[in-house]
């Protein structure tokens, strides 16, 4: 706050104005203070995050406090804390998940952020209740430690808790409600888990319509159990865990709904077997008779006897509530323990952290009872490290350095925690003290802390059971009544085994863990009244332990503190109370913070460390002088006003904002190395890696190049063996089309063959039929050997044709193709032809005469053939008289079968020729000279087949001639033979 004169009206004004601002937030020196809105506002959120962070806003937030922490911890290397602090209903839980946001922002990457996040509905609904100053009242104490890595993100984070109200479990205020956990599962669990849990609406436990109170304005419970449900699994809770973890908030329902009957004359009771004692036997998983005799009776010892003792009606309840108390306090630790196992994977310790205290704040109700003495007492020990951290320790660092310092007078709460620490006549002492007595009372400990603390000027006895402590928020009544029984916090060993010998696995940890954290057996009151065999700490001396170890802690990080402000106890928007804001100002000393923070030096840095940490700034060579002298040196160049300093015997001491200009040259000058580093670092990285990259190139290229030729060497082997294969499969292919073509010729062959054979037998068949006819008539022999070379002659022959045949198809083919080109030379070979087809008629009848010669002489064969029986037996018959005919026959088949050849031949070669003129047809010949050429090897051949021709003529007429007069017998026979085949 920037004001002119600092008193009350001026900081209760400025407070004021902002607030109807709808700026919550207000800077007093280190210290920011944060009112409570009651409403939404507009000043959060990932933008205003990204400001905060670039610091590009200056205005006080609780993002600016959590970015100075996260900025001193990774610069100082020093564990940090924010501790906010405040009254009921100030809104201290939302101020701690505001800078957990900011701090998951800034550290997050690597998803464990989110994880922590996700704690707060769970620690909310099972932690926190409805109380009649506040809708979302923590009712336990929480310490939130965040681990960081060494480049600043979140590594890791621990949860610790303190002094869970188990009172609220059983019973509440009327107005109020139990922990929003109990009415969330009723509205929200789905119809199976419900049908499995044996739920009914909130209304219908005893537990929970003891305030009636059961919903809670603008906020759906339904919603908000779904809300838990996925923090739950995001927390790495299985499902399996979860329903029983829902089964124990059940069995906690159902035991505020068991009931009592009386059983005998003195007032002893049972637990009746009704739907409430069924529903939890069911839920524990234990036996329902173990479990009502637990309830209805209590074991002890004593001496060697084992003595089993009924239970009246108050005490059977208390045995009830007890145990409902203990199973949910034991949930809540083994919750926490879940919680803590996730949030711990990964984690990496650095010895850097900031944690979060987020506590009960300062409490005075109507009726105060043991819950608020020990939260009090914990506002009190925290009131107490503010003070010494901002007004004892300042002040005594400022004259232990001797530096000139006016001293703040400020209200110390001293005497207050004397009040309740010392020994051995201290509050928390007489307590433990009355509760081991046997036969202690709440009364009978109401009347000895006023015999032995009349003389304390902050403890006032009243009247009856009660006592006022002034405390540093203002004086609190306390009604004693409870204290005992609360601190002892008893649960009967029975009650233990009835947990140890249920089914399910969470009772069973419970008794475990509550076995394992007792100490030894002790005797007296506790042992009569039938307590358990081993007996923890009192709760008041654990809750003082765990304050301590808070404290020890907190002690050893720099702290940032951040005041809550309740405006109203109406919990409304826009209502500001100046009187109640100006009590809350003056309670946690914000008006003695301000003037020592105006006059006081806050920031403060050993010489050693400033000269280190700014020495390098300096334009001239500091190297000889002392870490003083630097710093001197340091101060005098950048021109800081001597009243903005002051320079102690091992310090520096700067008021606000000083070190903020070294800062900021330091950091432009770093970051102005660091861009020559990283060019220079650059260059030599872009050098080294052409090298490699030229050294792996080489490499790679050898490699490549070995790997190529061993693939080429291994697919010209494979191109090798294909070679190989295709070869071998090729030949075998052909082998068997060869032979497939070889079956079939020969098939062919031997068809065409037996036809032919065939024939000729037939002709056999009628000449040997004539033969015969003859002999019975003739009685003409022919022999065999004469008609079996007949036979091969004609087969000969008409083999020899058949090949003419398909020389002379082949040929017509050639010629069908040149007939169109033979028109422009026709007139000149009709001339050709006329003469060829005259000199062809000539042989042709030449031809004619000679076989009209051979037919005449056959004829008279065959009549001189028919002679007599007689004659013919006369007559020496052999084949050498059929050869010369034979071969006459011969000569003359032969001619005819050259003419006709010869004449196709010429006839084709005529036409080829022509065509080859005309174009029709390519070949390289000369057409001219070929026809002229063909012109003289006819004229040749048909000079040589006319003179063939004749002589031909003349040795078949002398054959004649010399057969014909002396043989008429064998021309009969011809003639007969020759008509014989000719029909």
């Amino acid at each position: 706050m920037q004001l002119s004169y600092l008193h009350e009206p001026s900081v209760l004004y400025n407070l004021q104005y902002r607030y109807n601002q709808d700026i919550i937030y207000t800077k007093a020196g280190p210290v920011l203070i944060a009112i409570n809105p009651f409403k939404e506002v507009p000043l959060y959120g990932n933008a205003y995050i990204y400001a905060y962070k670039r610091k590009s806003v200056e205005s006080p937030h609780v993002y600016a406090i959590a970015d100075t922490a996260i900025r001193e911890m990774i610069r100082d290397e020093i564990n940090q804390s924010i501790i906010i602090s405040g009254e009921s209903g100030a809104g201290k839980t939302e101020t701690a998940k505001i800078a957990m946001q900011y701090l998951a922002a800034l550290g997050g990457g690597s998803g464990i952020e989110y994880e922590i996040l996700k704690t707060n509905p769970i620690l909310e609904a099972f932690g926190n209740a409805k109380t009649s100053r506040n809708d979302n009242s923590s009712r336990f104490g929480k310490l939130i430690e965040i681990y960081f890595s060494e480049t600043g993100k979140i590594s890791g984070a621990k949860i610790q808790t303190f002094l869970l109200e188990k009172s609220r479990v059983v019973q509440c205020a009327e107005g109020e409600r139990s922990y929003h956990i109990f009415y969330q599962l009723c509205a929200g669990a789905p119809p199976a888990l419900r049908e499995k849990l044996i739920l009914k609406n909130a209304d219908e436990y005893k537990y929970l319509s003891q305030c009636n109170c059961y919903e809670i304005n603008r906020v759906d419970d339904a919603e908000q159990f779904r809300i838990v449900m996925e923090a739950l699994d995001i927390v790495h809770v299985n499902k399996e865990d979860q329903e029983s973890v829902f089964a124990m908030l059940a069995a906690v329902l159902w035991l505020g709904n068991v009931s009592f009957s009386v059983v005998d004359n003195e007032n002893h009771v049972e637990a009746v077997e009704d739907e409430g004692l069924s529903a939890v036997a069911h839920l524990l998983g234990c036996n329902i008779k173990e479990l009502k005799l637990a309830l209805s009776t209590r074991h002890m010892r004593v001496g060697s006897d084992d003595i089993v003792q009924k239970l009246t009606l108050p005490q059977a309840i208390d045995t009830r509530d007890a145990l409902a108390k203990s199973i949910y306090s034991c949930l809540f630790d083994w919750l926490v323990e879940q919680i803590n196992k996730s949030l711990a994977v990964g984690k990496r310790r650095t010895g850097r952290s900031i944690s979060i205290l987020d506590i009960y704040g300062f409490e005075s109700f109507d009726r105060n009872s043991f819950e608020q003495f020990c939260i009090n007492y914990a506002n009190e020990r925290l009131q107490q490290h503010f003070n010494r951290h901002l007004f004892k320790l300042e002040q005594e660092e400022y004259v232990q350095d001797g530096i000139d310092w006016a001293k703040v007078d400020f209200e110390d709460n001293q005497d207050c925690l004397n009040l309740f620490e010392k020994k051995p006549l201290g509050l928390l002492s007489l307590l433990d003290e009355e509760s081991t007595f046997p036969n202690g009372t709440d009364l009978t400990f109401a009347n000895k802390l006023k015999q032995h603390l009349f003389s304390n000027s902050c403890f006032r006895g009243e009247r009856g059971r009660a006592f006022t402590v002034s405390h540093f928020a203002g004086e609190v009544m306390y009604d004693t009544t409870g204290f005992l029984e609360k601190n002892r916090d008893l649960l009967h060993l029975d009650s233990i085994q009835l947990l140890c010998s249920c089914t399910c696995q969470l009772p069973r940890i419970f008794a475990s863990n509550m076995l394992r954290q007792s100490e030894k057996p002790i005797v007296g009151p506790l042992y009569k009244s039938g307590g358990a065999d081993s007996q923890k700490l009192s709760v008041a001396t654990k809750f003082k332990g765990q304050l301590f170890q808070l404290m020890q802690r907190l002690e050893n990080t720099t702290p940032h503190f951040i005041r809550c402000i309740k405006p109203n106890n109406f919990q409304s928007p826009g209502i500001y109370d100046q009187g109640l804001v100006l009590q809350q100002l003056r309670c946690c000393g914000v008006l003695e913070v301000v003037r020592i923070s105006r006059s006081g030096f806050p920031t403060r840095m050993s010489h050693q460390k400033f000269a280190r940490r700014y020495g390098f700034l300096l334009l001239e060579n500091v190297a000889a002088k002392d870490p003083l002298g630097v710093s001197v040196a340091i101060l005098h160049q950048f021109n800081i006003q001597p009243e903005m300093y002051q320079v102690g015997y091992t310090k520096l001491f700067f008021r606000t904002g000083q070190i903020g200009v070294l800062e900021d040259t330091r950091n432009r000058t770093l970051h102005g190395i660091l861009r020559v580093q990283s060019s220079f670092r650059g260059h030599q990285a872009r050098l080294y890696f052409k090298e490699l990259s030229r050294g792996i190139a080489n490499l790679q290229s050898f490699v490549r190049g070995e790997k190529t030729r061993k693939e080429f060497v291994t697919l010209l082997q494979r191109h090798r063996a294909a070679v190989v294969i295709q070869k071998q499969i090729k030949g075998r292919i052909a082998w068997k089309k060869f032979v497939n073509i070889h079956d079939a010729s020969i098939t062919i062959q031997s068809a065409i063959r037996g036809w032919l054979v065939r024939r000729c037998s037939g002709d056999v068949v009628l000449l040997q039929s004539a033969r015969k006819k003859d002999k019975e008539s003739d009685d003409v022999v022919v022999k065999s050997s004469v008609l079996a070379e007949l036979q091969r002659r004609v087969l000969k022959a008409e083999a020899a044709l058949r090949d003419k045949e398909e020389e002379n198809d082949i040929l017509r083919q050639r010629l069908q193709q040149y007939e169109s080109r033979w028109s422009e030379y026709e007139l000149k070979m009709k001339s050709m032809e006329e003469v060829w087809q005259k000199q062809m008629r000539s042989l042709q009848s030449s031809l004619s005469i000679a076989k009209r010669s051979l037919a005449i002489d056959d004829s008279d064969r065959n009549s001189d053939a028919s002679v007599n029986l007689n004659d013919d037996r006369d007559f020496s018959w052999d084949s050498n008289g059929l050869r010369p005919m034979s071969a006459g026959l011969s000569v003359i088949s032969r001619l005819a079968g050259e003419f006709e050849q010869r004449s196709q031949v010429f006839g084709d070669d005529a036409k080829f020729l022509v065509e080859v003129k005309s174009g029709q047809a390519e070949a390289t010949l000369n057409p001219d000279r070929e026809l002229r050429r063909l012109k003289q090897i006819f004229d040749a051949w048909k000079k040589d087949y006319s003179s063939r021709l004749r002589e031909t003529k003349v040795i078949l007429h002398k054959l004649g001639n010399e057969e014909g007069s002396g043989d008429k017998m064998r021309k009969k026979w011809w003639g007969r033979r020759n008509s014989s085949r000719i029909n």
